[in-house]
């Protein structure tokens, strides 16, 4: 399906802005991404004088996964852009829980991607993946060949690698990243996150093993403060997951605070979704 028509945002001056647009606005739905695999919504929002184009997935249409409770998708992709603001990355886009057309839901604001941005996943023939890119793995690519799955050496995955491995991202794909056109990366789709148990599936195991880099020990500190209990964040997240995976998320930011590395494949569970893309 292609992108409904552009609606400039208008009247919106900071996050709180944004926030109270998506909230309080009138949403009205322009269409529907039919291959998503639940019900995601192309919406117009008005309030005031602001307008926008947001993203509308009704509890409703999510599909029942057999690892996850029923209805609580639209609660994780809030609860990680809740995480992902305190880690001051601004990794996911303004994201809200709301009544909507069809019942409540997450609502998101839209991000254009840049169609001139360069490409952060790619496929090289031989074994090595060249400068500027980290090997994630060997693809199947007909034929009876193969070809080997990099992604950019980008501190913006970085964040992104540290941030999944946060909230637990068990569906990391290419397709959930979106270079804006004013350099930074926005990641959506973060419905099956917070699990207790280690669901983490990514493209993005290029750093698998290595130190962490000083502005994600920094930011894990300050996920450290603000998940204590009573601190405005653990606040926020009981709110949208169950006890024992805010316990979860704390052990996480722990374990990363003491290893100081970047995970690596647990050997447990598949470590890169399908279809990656």
């Amino acid at each position: 399906m292609s992108a409904p028509e552009r609606i400039p945002p208008r009247g919106l001056t900071a996050t709180a802005d944004v926030l109270e647009l998506l909230t309080e606005g009138e949403l009205t739905v322009r269409g529907r991404v039919a291959e998503a695999s639940n019900a995601v919504l192309l919406c117009s929002v008005a309030h005031e004088g602001a307008e926008a184009r947001c993203v509308y997935k009704p509890v409703a249409g999510e599909r029942p996964l057999w690892d996850f409770p029923d209805g609580t998708l639209a609660q994780r992709e809030a609860a990680a852009y809740a995480v992902s603001e305190a880690t001051g990355w601004g990794l996911v886009p303004p994201t809200v829980l709301r009544e909507g057309p069809y019942g409540p839901g997450m609502v998101q604001l839209w991000v254009d991607a840049d169609p001139a941005a360069p490409p952060l996943l790619t496929l090289v023939d031989g074994e090595e993946a060249g400068d500027g890119w980290r090997p994630v793995g060997l693809a199947d690519v007909g034929g009876g060949r193969t070809a080997l799955l990099v992604h950019a050496d980008d501190p913006r995955l970085r964040r992104l690698a540290v941030l999944d491995a946060v909230i637990n991202n068990g569906d990391r794909k290419g397709g959930h990243l979106l270079p804006a056109p004013d350099g930074r990366l926005q990641a959506i789709d973060h419905g099956v996150t917070f699990h207790v148990d280690d669901k983490l599936r990514t493209l993005f195991w290029g750093w698998a093993g290595e130190p962490l880099p000083d502005e994600a020990l920094e930011a894990l500190a300050r996920l450290d403060a603000e998940l204590a209990p009573g601190a405005p964040l653990a606040t926020r997240v009981a709110e949208l997951v169950t006890p024992a995976e805010l316990d979860a998320l704390r052990a996480r930011v722990t374990a990363l605070r003491t290893t100081g590395r970047h995970p690596e494949p647990s050997g447990t569970w598949p470590p890169i979704p399908w279809p990656p893309v």
